[in-house]
């Protein structure tokens, strides 16, 4: 570890609830050491929601060499985290009244028509189950007209809703159908409707050349820098770039922990219904919810590679299983040098965000949410444990500050966009 980190707490950190803030410090330890170490992790930005206050904790810096030190307004790659947005504008355009969750996809994309598009509803993109894409476009395919033959010529390979397949180009679709049905190009559909309506402030698809200084680089297995390649549908799929506190604000704003604008609120209802069962999970729009008391085995399998890579039988809820508060709401993301892993419980008005600037695979994110819950909220976790114990120690370089909310898979290194 570099010698030039160390562990402050700010003096503002509070009491939350009956956990103290050495109880509060020594449980985020627990959590992110092992995998700071092993992993060698240039930064990270975590972000805990308790009784609906927010703290943060930032760890080490935006580089490897001469980086400035993570804040919770650092920049990260969210990769897959970017889809929930995406659902959001599809479930903003049905609130607006120009998009159809029900309708096909061709009713929206005209040269569409006549194809298997005809076939896949614009909800079976939302939720994965259109027939299964591959996880990541063809490579070849190198403009818009040829985006438009690979879906025309594209063949289901079972029927629509009856499994799921995780695929980025399902979502990058999703977000092309949402951003024409409101007659905007998606960046700017995304940023005016989407972000301006949840009062982001640091999160974009195209970062500004002011907001530049403060985007970390992200680093692959070998320690080099590296930023994610921004391809067809990149945008869509895995083009977004936040902060702990504004994805904070994101989660505090699914909780209903703060005012948003109202088409925006109504949006983020839609997107949280649940729509299909899964071995592990309820699908709701991108999100995915775990039943509590919390089965860690299920948390990990439904976050696992065979979940990203493979086809899953699903059984359709009908009607869509009503918005659900004493649950966990989360979604990974990940890009060939960022990992990102999100996750939420209404009814505790907790929250979790994880930020780094490096990849590092899905189940140590997992573990690190499941440790912290362990500590803090131990009656959401299921008992029989299953997991390994903690080891305790001090991570130099994290620096914690607390406030309130802000107003206003092949998963080898080059194909991590998941």
């Amino acid at each position: 570890m570099c010698g030039l980190w160390m562990w402050a707490l700010a003096p503002s950190l509070v009491q939350a609830g009956t956990l103290s803030s050495q109880q509060l410090e020594a449980a985020v330890i627990d959590a992110i050491q092992p995998v700071v170490e092993k992993h060698r992790i240039p930064g990270m930005a975590l972000a805990l929601t308790i009784e609906g206050e927010p703290y943060f904790f930032n760890l080490g810096e935006t580089a490897l060499e001469g980086g400035a030190p993570v804040t919770e307004h650092t920049l990260f790659e969210i990769g897959s985290v970017s889809k929930t947005f995406t659902a959001t504008l599809a479930a903003y355009a049905q609130v607006k009244g120009a998009l159809d969750f029900n309708a096909p996809v061709s009713t929206y994309l005209p040269a569409l028509r006549g194809s298997a598009m005809d076939d896949v509803s614009v909800l079976n993109l939302a939720t994965h189950t259109a027939g299964h894409f591959p996880l990541q476009l063809p490579a070849e395919l190198r403009s818009e007209d040829e985006l438009l033959g690979y879906f025309r010529n594209w063949q289901p390979q079972y029927t629509p809703g009856s499994k799921r397949t995780y695929a980025n180009p399902g979502s990058g679709l999703l977000g092309v159908v949402a951003a024409r049905s409101l007659n905007q190009p998606f960046a700017r559909a995304m940023q005016d409707s989407v972000f301006r309506g949840l009062g982001l402030g640091h999160t974009f698809i195209e970062v500004p050349e002011e907001n530049m200084a403060g985007y970390a680089e992200g680093h692959n297995r070998k320690h080099q820098p590296v930023r994610v390649t921004i391809g067809l549908l990149g945008e869509e799929a895995y083009g977004v770039r936040s902060s702990a506190a504004d994805l904070t604000r994101y989660l505090a704003a699914q909780m209903e922990l703060i005012k948003v604008a109202p088409e925006i609120q109504q949006a983020l209802r839609i997107t949280r219904q649940g729509y299909f069962r899964t071995d592990f999970y309820v699908q709701d729009m991108v999100w995915e919810q775990y039943a509590l008391p919390l089965n860690k085995a299920h948390l990990l399998a439904g976050n696992s590679r065979a979940m990203i890579r493979d086809d899953h039988p699903v059984t359709a809820i009908s009607p869509p299983l009503p918005l659900q508060r004493n649950v966990l709401i989360n979604k990974t993301g990940s890009t060939g040098g960022f990992s990102t892993y999100v996750a939420f419980i209404p009814e505790k008005k907790f929250g979790f965000v994880l930020l780094a600037n490096k990849y590092f695979p899905n189940d140590e994110r997992v573990t690190m949410l499941h440790g912290i819950l362990r500590a803090i909220l131990p009656d959401v976790i299921a008992a029989p444990e299953a997991g390994a114990e903690d080891v305790s120690g001090v991570v130099p370089g994290v620096v914690t500050t607390h406030g309130q909310p802000a107003h206003g898979s092949s998963l080898t290194e080059k194909n991590t966009r998941g």
